[in-house]
This record gives C-alpha cells, structure tokens and sequence, in this order.
C-alpha cells in the first residue's frame, strides 16, 4: 500500500477487531469506519443473492483490505478531490501530495476490473473498480469542486453525497434552460463591450472574465422562488455592478447610460455617487411566473461593508414583513476573492450566521474570483488555500467552479439554493475566472502580472466557449447567437440614443413601501422638539408592568432589591433615575405599537449594570424579560447581547433601520470609543447616506461618555468625531442631562415624520447620581428640551454664562450651589446638533449684560468645542473655552491628576482666585469617591 493512503500498513487483525465491534454495536467506532463496514455489509448482503446482476465478489482477506482501501478512496475525493479540479481558466493549478491516483490508494491498473462491494457507498452497487473510479473522478474533479466532509454533520454529507454522485456533478439541463444561460451569458457579454465603446475610457469596473455571474444570479432567483423565496437582498462591491443592475435588476438602460453622461438633476438637493455605488429595487417575475422582489444595497469603495448592512436589511424584512419565516426572503453577498480573504468585517458578519438576534436563514455568498486584488497577485493576498477558506468557519460548504463553465456555475448554485432553504446555513460558490483589464478600466494590468495578462488577452470570453459548446452537441446554431447578440445591440443603442436627449438624470422613489408616510427634513423641522409626553396614568400603569417580577421565580437578592427600588420610584416618590427613564421610553413605545430592538455588547444588563432589561432565574438561569409584559397587544420588544463586533454589528442595526422606519433601533457601544472599530460605518453611512444614496434612517448609537478619572481609554467617546461629520441636517447628536431628556429624545426618533440617525453620549457615574433624576411631570407634561436655561438665575444679575453638555454640568451647579452664587447662569447645551441656533439667540439676549463662557472637560482640541468655536465664529457669542489643555490622548490615567484638572476646570469657571480656596476646591476633589465604572 502507499505510504500515503489512509490505512497504511494497516493490520487485517486490528481492522477485524474493528469491525467485530461494529457488529456489536456500531456507535462504538468512529463514523468513518462506521460507514466503510456499512458499505460493506450491504455489498456482502447483493453478493449474497439479493443483487439481482448476480455479480461475483471476491471475499479472500486481501480482498477484504482492498474493499476498504476503496472506501477510503472514495472518502479521500469527497475530502480532497477539489484539490485536482478543472476549476482554473487561467492559471496551473497548485500541485498538492499525495495525489489521486489509484496507486494513492493502494491499487494497481490489475485492479481496475476487480468488482468491489464498496461500489454500494456511491449508489453503483458491486462494481469494478474503474467504474468507481470514473464516478469519483466525474463528480469531484471536474469544473465543480466540492469542500463539505468538515461540516460534521452526517445528514448533510448524505445530502450533497446523493444530489452529486448520483448526477455526476454534470448539469443535464434541457434546451430552453441552456438557450437561458446563452441569452443571460450574451447580455453580460455585450453590455460590457457597448459600454467599453460608447464611454471609451470611463471608469465601470467590467464584469469582462466572469460574466458566468449573470447566468448565476439569474437562475437563483428562479430556483429561489420555485423553492418559495419571495425577496431577494443583495450587496456587492463594484465590479460588475453596472451588469447585475441592467441585466439583474432590470435598471433601464437608457437610465445607466444617462449616469454615464454625467447628468443631474436640479430638482434634487443631494449630492449624489458615482454609479457604480448606487442601489436599486425592483419586482420581477420568473419564467414560471413567481414575483420576486429584489434589492440591491448601495454601497461604498469599502468593500464588505455593505455585507453587514445586507444581513440586517434581511433580518428587519424577515421580522416585519415575513413573520420571521427564513424561507420567504433571502441573502445573496457578492464579494472578491482578495476582499473575502482580508478583510475583517467578513469574519464578523459570518460569526451572525447562527446567533438569535442576528441570523437571517442562511447567507449566499458568490466569490468572483478574478485572482489578483487590485493589483496584488493571490499569493500575496491571502495564507490560506484558498480565498473561501473563512466559510469553515460556520461549517458552510463551498462550491468551487469553473468560470467558464457556465452550466455548471448554474447547476452548483442552484444545489446551494436547495441547501440553503433546506438547512438555512451560508453556503459559497467560488466562481474561479479573471479580471479581462486592469482594477478599473484606465489601468494597466501587465505593470504587475506580465504572464498572467498575456493568457488572458488570448483567452475567449465565456459566451464564446459556451456557444461553440452548444454548437459542438447540436443545442443552437451559430444564426441564433448572431441574431441575439443583434438585437442586443440594438436595443442598447437605442437606449442610449434616447438618453442624450433627456436633460436631467431620472428621479427614483425614495420614500415608498414601509416609507411611504416618512419625508425628507425641512429647516424647520429643528427648530423644536415635537410632543413626546405620555399620558399620566398610562405611565404609570407601563411603570408598574416592567418593576413586577414573577412571585413564582426566585431572582438574585441583588436583583430583587433593584426592583424593588424601582417599584418605590413608581408608587411612591415618583421620581425617576436614568435607567427607569431609559426603560420607560422603551415600554411607552412598544405599547403604542412600535417595535424595540437593541443589541451591543451586554446591553441586556447593562456595561455599567443599569439596565437590567432581562433578568435570570436564580437555578435555572431561565430568562424574564419586563418589557415584553407591557400589554397584550404591544409591539415586540428585543434585546440581545452581541458577540464582540463593532463593525459588523453596528452595520447589521443600521441595515435593519433602514428596511422599517417605525422601529426604534438601537446599538449600544460598551464603552463609547468603542465605535472606532465601526468608523467606516459612521462614515460611509451614518453621517452621509442621505446626501449621497438619499436613504434616511433612523438608528440610535449610545455611546457612554464622561470623565470619571478611569484613564484614557473609555473616557471620551469622541464628541469631536461626530460633530465634525455633522452638515446638512444629517443627524442629530444629544448629551443629555436627565432622564426625561433621554426619555424624549427616544421617543423623538418614532414621532417626527423624518428619519435621522441620532448618536447619544450617554452617562456612566450619573447612572447612579442623586441629583441625576426626573419627577413624572418631566415625562408626562414635557417634551425633549434642545437647551436648558438655569431656573435659578436672574439675568439682570448675572455677569456669566457657562454653557456646557453632558456630565459637567452638575459639577458646576454644585460648586455653584456651595459658593450661593448669583452672578453666574449654568446653561446645559442638551442638542449639539442640529444646533438650536434660534433657541441659544434667546439666551444671549436673556443674559444680554454677560461674557458667555463654553465649558467642558475635554481637552480643547476635542469635545464640542472644536465645532462650536467654528459654528460660532461669526456670532453675537464671543466665547472663550475652559478646558483641559490640548492633548494628544483623551484623559490621564492618573486618578489624582484628574481630580485636580476636573477642579482646576470648575475653579476657573467661577473665576476662583483665591489661591486658598483653590487649594479647598483640589483638596475635595482629591478625597471625593468616585464612580468605578470601567
């Protein structure tokens, strides 16, 4: 036997062993063995006499290792047989030992007309061994490979061990479907060679290499729906989004070549993208006469961003309009081989597949493998053996496929489709193909890949090939290609035709469907807060619902003496702390109808433990959750801890606010700086989506913010950051200062006929500070207030203004409450932005005889201060800052060298020159406790 195989040198007395134990109970060996012994007894059992061919089977000792030296050849090409296909059109495959011959296994071409029971492990029954061989070699070395034995799971290998080997692996589809393929193949080919001669030199990112894509896309769709998915989402990067929109989506033509012209619209105060980053949507219906709806995601030059938007998009879709029922909708992702391999965000979005609160039934991911990332040739891209090797992962089966082959491109992704709605796992196909020129169409490829260009320029492009396939086994003549690629052209040149002529690129409906009763900002929708108070006795009755606990469940003392504290708050003070504000806020809206959703890491209890939204069962850890006991018809309410990702989940929510409007949806950072690891979504999304996509969305970000002495990391959530983002009405960005603040500003993302993304510095030590608290008039008889004047001044005494946000504020009131001082207002700046300019006139007009002050305690380069000394540089406000000194870090992570800087802020505010009472102010906040909340 070779010393490579399996069972080298195996012992027939140890393998007797085995099987004698097998017989005994066949749990008691390993499940590859489990199967070499089944196969065997039943190929004994036809030798018998129940195989009516009646075939002769040899059963001498040698004979017995040799049945399972082909067993095991048979499990050595479902493991490894996708190391030798044909799936390459461009490159020599990498060579890997030991191969496949028979020789591997311990045979020789003596061998070849040997029957072997085994046959019965891949449906031939007895047969000889060059027939096995031939089934094995059919099936998983040619243009489709296979990578699924590490899935574990023995059902699943059944299934695609049935569907493969009993077909081969080789597409047998009728005239009409291979006329479909050539019609989808002739569309990518031709549009692609149009735009390349119309708009000689623009940027389009061509399809040119793997137009096998449009074949793909268009036969999942049709399997899909035949299988019952009603709507499709879809995200890809740039290269062929041009193809996929006209001949995918059914963008128009005239449409597309109107955006290569340039041209805008006046009527729209957006300031666009290019084309190659817009989204679409649209019905279509399937030659079997399904309608299927289809989106297609907008996306950014980051290329997998738009994964995890997708997979939330999905998520909101399924919960809103398909009962969570993951058969009816589903996610397709198109990625590169190079972004697939390197970036991050793939691996977080992956890690969603299976959890509660982020898996969508099942992801389809399609890998146009051009072999090269911009200009960076595949071995420089990646370790791994191949780019798809991050599916292993979640145990997602990957198709490798032959780019030109477009028959099996469609057969392999049609086998993904059913596995998909079968087992509601991700699933890969690996469209292994090329890139025709350079990362875009004004580069030059050869400056890098030399030899890899020069086969390419020789190569036919894949319609080429498919038709002279077609032609070779009589399914088309030459006159219907010809006569197709004609009538294409034409069609294209007449679009194009008509889109000189129009002015202005065409107007697309934005707010339709679930959006229909939401609209784009005005001015004066900021202005003011709208009404978000709720009915006393409505309050009350929610208040009381979520401090109950089951008197049958046994909670943790701990948690029994919080709800009690909060039902104490409800019946008898009536004054609320942040978290019953917070909770309120949720229990109002769900009860009026509006669904709930939060995720972020342990937002179910809370970073700070505050929150206490879900609470456990002492023994048994089972889980109860107040809000979801508001009322009998409330709206769902859901929390969910998330496994440790920024990126990937704060994409998910925003994907998930952007398919349902009137859901309140949250993502809550641990600590604030967290959101660094999501910047690209901030950035690409967050703050610029309307202007650049006109899609608005309502997300809400916490982001916990606050000096507290804890060091650098997690004191600032980076105010400046957001701020800098902020133009154009584009989100609204709130430090506030009370409970009911944050109880109104909640409420006000779900009563405004806007949608815009709100991002909240919220507190860590005024969690649980006294004074940070709210009576229930502030709830019921208010609304969220953009600034706070200070209800204790008189402004014909006052002679200084400190405006401040956040924290900070009930550090100067206390001072200013110890000093009983008169001349001094403390005004809170609750909304920074959009900032209430009208509303700020007022208060300088109030204290006319004042200096204003803006305070914060943040360094000077960072916080608020940036923006509003810019914003209000050309004001009646001539403000000075009192601040930290710049830095280049957020905070020292010396406890006593903050106490000092946090009173050296304060005593400068009250212009305390008393070197003294200087000295008292350090002295008290060196000794003062502080919160520990890091």
């Amino acid at each position: 036997m070779d010393s490579f195989s399996y069972l080298s040198n195996a012992d027939s007395a140890y393998i007797d062993s085995l099987y004698q134990s097998y017989k005994e109970d066949p749990q008691s060996v390993d499940f590859g063995w489990q199967k070499f012994f089944e196969g065997f007894d039943f190929g004994q059992q036809a030798a018998d006499g129940s195989n009516t061919e009646n075939v002769s089977v040899n059963s001498t000792p040698d004979h017995v290792l040799k049945e399972i030296n082909v067993l095991n050849m048979i499990n050595g090409y479902r493991t490894r047989g996708h190391l030798f296909t044909k799936t390459n059109p461009v490159r020599e495959r990498r060579k890997y030992y030991p191969g496949k011959g028979i020789e591997t296994f311990g045979f020789t071409d003596a061998d070849l007309d040997t029957v072997f029971n085994a046959g019965v492990e891949v449906g031939l029954g007895p047969a000889k061994l060059r027939d096995i061989y031939q089934l094995l070699e059919d099936t998983y070395c040619q243009s489709i490979g296979v990578e699924y034995r590490y899935m574990r799971n023995p059902i699943k290998f059944k299934w695609f061990e049935e569907r493969m080997e009993s077909s081969r692996n080789l597409p047998n589809f009728d005239t009409d479907k291979k006329k479909r393929i050539l019609q989808k193949l002739n569309q990518a080919v031709v549009f692609e060679s149009f735009l390349g001669t119309k708009f000689l030199g623009q940027k389009r990112f061509s399809l040119e290499g793997a137009e096998s894509l449009i074949p793909a896309l268009d036969s999942v769709i049709e399997k899909g729906a035949d299988l019952g998915i009603q709507e499709f989402v879809i995200g890809m990067a740039h290269r062929g989004r041009l193809n996929v929109l006209a001949n995918i989506m059914g963008k128009t033509y005239k449409d597309i070549f109107s955006e290569f012209d340039g041209k805008y619209n006046k009527d729209l105060p957006f300031g666009g993208d290019v084309k190659y980053h817009m989204g679409f949507s649209t019905d279509v219906e399937t030659s079997n006469n399904n309608k299927v709806h289809l989106s297609l995601c907008p996306n950014p030059s980051h290329l997998e961003t738009v994964g995890a938007i997708v997979e939330g998009l999905s998520r909101s879709k399924m919960d809103m309009k398909y009962g969570s029922d993951y058969k009816k909708i589903a996610p397709i992702l198109i990625h590169g081989d190079a972004s697939v391999a390197g970036q991050g965000l793939v691996y977080e979005v992956l890690q969603m597949a299976k959890l509660d609160a982020y898996k969508t039934g099942g992801t389809i991911h399609l890998v146009i493998n051009n072999q090269v990332g911009f200009t960076t040739n595949f071995k420089d891209a990646r370790s791994s053996t191949y780019c798809t090797d991050i599916a292993k992962v979640t145990l997602s089966p990957v198709f490798h496929v032959n780019g030109d082959d477009p028959e099996a491109v469609v057969y392999a992704i049609n086998m993904a489709m059913e596995y998909r709605q079968r087992f509601h796992n991700d699933v890969f196909i690996d469209i292994l193909c090329y890139r025709r020129y350079g990362h875009n169409e004004s580069d030059e490829p050869r400056f890098t890949q030399p030899l890899l260009y020069k086969t390419i320029e020789k190569h036919p492009n894949p319609r080429e090939i498919y038709l002279e396939k077609l032609k070779v086994s009589g399914a088309v003549d030459a006159n219907l290609a010809k006569q197709m690629d004609k009538e294409f052209r034409d069609l294209l040149q007449e679009r194009l035709n008509e889109s000189k002529e129009d002015e202005g690129a065409p107007i697309n409906p934005v707010f339709s469907g679930a959006w229909t009763e939401v609209r784009f900002s005005k001015e004066e929708d900021f202005a003011s807060s709208p009404d978000t108070s709720v009915d006393k006795d409505t309050f009350l009755k929610i208040a009381s619902k979520i401090t109950d606990l089951p008197t049958d469940k046994k909670f943790l003392s701990k948690v029994d003496r919080l709800f009690k504290e909060r039902k104490k708050m409800v019946e008898e003070t009536q004054v609320f702390d942040w978290a019953m504000g917070e909770l309120m806020a949720y229990g109002s809206l769900v009860n009026e109808g509006n669904r709930v959703r939060i995720s972020g890491q342990d937002v179910e209890r809370g970073t700070f433990s505050h929150r206490h939204a879900v609470v456990k069962v002492e023994d048994s850890e089972e889980e109860y959750t107040p809000l979801t006991q508001v009322s009998e018809k409330q709206a769902p309410f859901e929390i969910y801890n998330s496994h440790l990702s920024e990126y990937g989940v704060l994409g998910f929510e925003y994907g998930y606010a952007m398919a349902n409007p009137y859901a309140l949806t949250i993502w809550e950072a641990q600590f604030g700086d967290f959101f660094n690891g999501a910047q690209i979504i901030i950035d690409q999304y967050i703050s610029s989506a309307e202007t650049k996509w006109q899609r608005a969305n309502g997300l809400v970000m916490l982001l916990p913010h606050g000096y507290e002495g804890q060091g650098p990391e997690h004191s600032s959530a980076r105010v400046e950051r957001f701020l800098e983002l902020c133009a154009e009405y584009n989100m609204s960005v709130v430090n506030c200062t009370t409970p009911a603040q944050f109880f109104h500003v909640l409420r006000r993302q779900l009563k405004r006929e806007i949608r815009k993304p709100l991002v909240v510095f919220t507190p860590k030590s005024l969690l649980r500070f006294p004074k940070c608290v709210s009576p229930l008039e502030d709830f019921t008889n208010s609304k969220f207030q953009e600034v706070i004047d200070d209800a204790t001044a008189k402004a014909k005494e006052v002679k200084r203004v400190l405006i401040c946000t956040g924290k900070i504020f009930y550090d100067l009131q206390e001072e200013k409450e110890k000093l009983n001082s008169k001349d001094i207002a403390v005004v809170r700046l609750e909304q920074m932005y959009p900032t209430p300019f009208a509303q700020l006139d007022k208060i300088r007009e109030k204290y006319s005889n004042a200096e204003f002050v803006w305070v914060q305690e943040e360094p000077e380069n960072m916080g608020a201060w940036p923006f509003i000394s810019r914003v209000f540089r050309k004001s009646k406000f001539d403000f000075d800052v009192i601040s930290r000194k710049p830095s280049s870090s957020p905070a020292t992570g010396f406890a006593k060298l903050h106490l000092a800087e946090q009173a050296a802020i304060v005593a400068k505010a009250f212009e305390i020159k008393n070197t003294e009472q200087v000295k008292e102010v350090v002295k008290k906040a060196s000794t003062a406790k502080t919160a520990k909340v890091d």
